[in-house]
């Protein structure tokens, strides 16, 4: 299994308070899991997050091929 490309577009929630109604994100990854968990760390990055802040993406990981 090879590594796929994956695509998010939509809100960001931190504890459960929408922090971003739309954040676009994307990354190479081996499966969707792993594509999420990709995406939630950029996000903590890029707006300088703690690497322990509760972030979740709540909407649909799209994969390109």
């Amino acid at each position: 299994m090879g590594m796929k490309k994956y695509v998010y577009v939509g809100p960001v929630m931190a504890f459960e308070m929408c922090i971003a109604n739309l954040w676009k994100g994307e990354t190479m990854a081996v499966s969707e899991e792993k594509a999420r968990s990709n995406l939630t760390y950029q996000f903590k990055k890029a707006n300088g997050r703690l690497p322990t802040s509760k972030i979740t993406l709540p909407g649909k990981i799209h994969v390109i091929d």
